[in-house]
């Protein structure tokens, strides 16, 4: 199911959330983001070799495969960039990733593949032209990789926010966004461990929130799960603000050589 996120006629954002689902692939529900603007086309985190072929027939009903011209990987992780070689092999487009990754991410291409076609992104972020756009790569780093990147979309004032906000559901539910106080709390037990242990900690998720309280944002679109509009966007942020994750639960308990016994 391909769900149009926004369309003003010459810019349209397209979410694709049912490629890959846990009961058929046995593999975390993902959405793949197309960004087409005055017939260029942009992929954010297009996932791996099981969503491939699937994802090339219902983006070509959006754009030529022809006219795809970027590749955006918030990390490095195979759920995100895992069929990168088809990728370039199959285009003509270019891979953003953090400079962290752009040495790392070769590994899954064939040999010389990616020579020339992967731009590091400095840590403090990037704004990238399109026709008609401009696409700005955000910092996240440690939410939850170590070099890690949402992006803006300046004119439909989208955060492609990564793992942040990811809720895991079945791909039938995601269909209409979040956007109410009560529907965020109701909805929170589907986000709430994957962030307690995927986030780095509340330092960084603080850094993140007082960053995108000062940003446009008409939607807040993970990469897993249900997207949020409206109050939900506020309710997620004053969540996540004060949430104690990743090494913040962490004691020595956690670290314990358990020799077998007998």
């Amino acid at each position: 199911m391909a769900i149009e996120l926004f369309s003003n006629g010459k810019h349209r954002c397209i979410m694709f959330n049912d490629l890959v689902t846990d009961s058929s692939e046995e593999a975390v529900q993902a959405n793949q983001f197309l960004i087409v603007s005055h017939d260029q086309g942009a992929l954010i985190d297009p996932s791996g070799n099981i969503t491939y072929n699937a994802l090339t027939l219902a983006m070509q009903k959006y754009l030529p495969k022809k006219n795809l011209a970027f590749l955006f990987a918030s990390h490095q992780d195979p759920d995100i960039i895992g069929a990168l070689d088809k990728w370039l092999y199959s285009t003509d487009c270019h891979l953003y990733v953090s400079q962290l990754w752009s040495r790392f991410v070769p590994h899954f291409c064939n040999l010389n593949r990616a020579d020339g076609r992967i731009i590091g992104i400095p840590d403090e972020g990037l704004p990238i032209p399109m026709l008609g756009s401009t696409l700005y790569a955000i910092p996240a780093h440690f939410l939850h990789a170590e070099g890690n990147f949402q992006f803006y979309d300046s004119t439909s004032k989208i955060l492609f926010s990564g793992d942040m906000g990811a809720s895991l559901v079945d791909a039938k539910s995601i269909s209409t966004p979040i956007t109410t106080k009560a529907e965020f709390y109701d909805q929170l037990h589907t986000m709430s461990s994957f962030h307690k242990r995927y986030m780095v900690s509340n330092k960084v998720c603080r850094f993140w929130v007082n960053m995108v309280r000062q940003m446009d944002i008409d939607m807040l679109v993970p990469q897993h799960g249900r997207y949020m509009q409206g109050e939900a966007i506020a309710c997620f942020l004053d969540w996540i603000e004060n949430l104690q994750c990743g090494i913040d639960l962490f004691t020595q308990e956690h670290y314990r050589f358990r020799p077998l016994l007998g």
